[in-house]
């Protein structure tokens, strides 16, 4: 049995220890936001949070976050008021929408670890998330704008 955290609730799963996390959230704990992309940790669309750092969930053995704190996108603000869901949407950054829970996702520790991100910020940290899309420019747009919203609020 594995017992971690799942947007603050606690929760345990009974699978083999090498299931990866996203099949845990998305199965067990049926939070479809985590998306499965490529399964092998490159595309970045399974991006969540355990105890706060932006990992690839398909990648991830359940037994690795065991006693963790794990954040989906359905948890980054289940109201939809995160300065980065309105920022997605005011910019109209996602095209067909599949990748982006895991933009936000890894644009939330970006801007954690970056409150005033440069295009070189945005570049190294987000380079990882692919979108088939190609809404690159949209989605740097999007961190800049949720980076001005939040420095107003930290004001």
């Amino acid at each position: 049995m594995h017992h971690l955290t799942i947007n603050g609730k606690p929760f345990s799963a009974d699978v083999d220890a090498e299931t990866p996390l996203l099949w845990v959230l998305r199965d067990d704990a049926r939070l479809k936001g985590t998306k499965f992309g490529c399964g092998i940790g490159l595309c970045g669309a399974c991006t969540v949070h355990v105890d706060g750092r932006a990992v690839r969930s398909c990648i991830m053995p359940v037994s690795a976050v065991s006693g963790s704190a794990v954040t989906t996108i359905e948890g980054l603000s289940p109201d939809g008021k995160h300065p980065l869901q309105r920022a997605w949407i005011a910019t109209q950054a996602p095209q067909c929408g599949y990748c982006q829970s895991g933009q936000i996702m890894q644009a939330a520790t970006l801007l954690r670890d970056y409150p005033q991100p440069t295009d070189a910020n945005i570049d190294a940290v987000m380079s990882g998330n692919l979108c088939r899309c190609m809404a690159y420019v949209r989605i740097r747009k999007a961190i800049k704008l949720a980076a001005g919203m939040q420095e107003k609020a930290d004001a």
